[in-house]
């Protein structure tokens, strides 16, 4: 039986294969958002890319195991001029979506452009924009300073506004 303070949980990420934000929030029923958990995970370069996909997908399968959400809040990919980069990202976004898959989990995938709407009202916000909206919209512990792990609150917010 669900608490009666909490109505539903994802986890959003925003992709990467050297650093992953990961954050888990849950929409309270009194309309609030509270982030249960956030990190940048982070995979070194010194391991093969195949071994950096795998760390990838036990860490988000752990994730999930542990906090049980009910759905996964992903970033789309948006073209850049490094091929070989947004390839790498493109496999270990796969890893994530295959994992929430396998555990059962609804997928929303969201652009850049309709993050900043979500988050900020205009779709062409600046990162600072958007950093600073995050931090409005939730709190934050203090140590959460890397800009994936906002970036992954920030595309689970998305989430919770527009899915209702």
């Amino acid at each position: 039986m669900k608490n009666n303070l909490t109505s539903h949980k994802i986890i959003a990420i925003d992709p990467g294969f050297e650093r992953l934000g990961i954050a888990i929030l849950e929409r309270a029923l009194d309309g609030k958002h509270i982030v249960v958990y956030s990190e940048c995970f982070k995979t070194s370069p010194k391991i093969s890319f195949a071994e950096r996909l795998v760390l990838i997908g036990e860490k988000i399968e752990n994730i999930i195991e542990k906090h049980k959400p009910s759905a996964l809040s992903i970033e789309k990919l948006y073209l850049t001029n490094n091929q070989k980069t947004v390839m790498n990202v493109a496999e270990a976004r796969g890893v994530v979506l295959y994992i929430a898959k396998r555990c059962n989990l609804d997928i929303f995938e969201y652009s850049p452009p309709q993050i900043k709407v979500a988050v900020t009202g205009y779709g062409k916000a600046d990162k600072k924009m958007v950093m600073d909206m995050v931090r409005k919209l939730v709190k934050i512990d203090s140590k959460v300073k890397s800009d994936d792990e906002l970036d992954a609150i920030a595309i689970g917010l998305t989430m919770l506004a527009c899915e209702r």
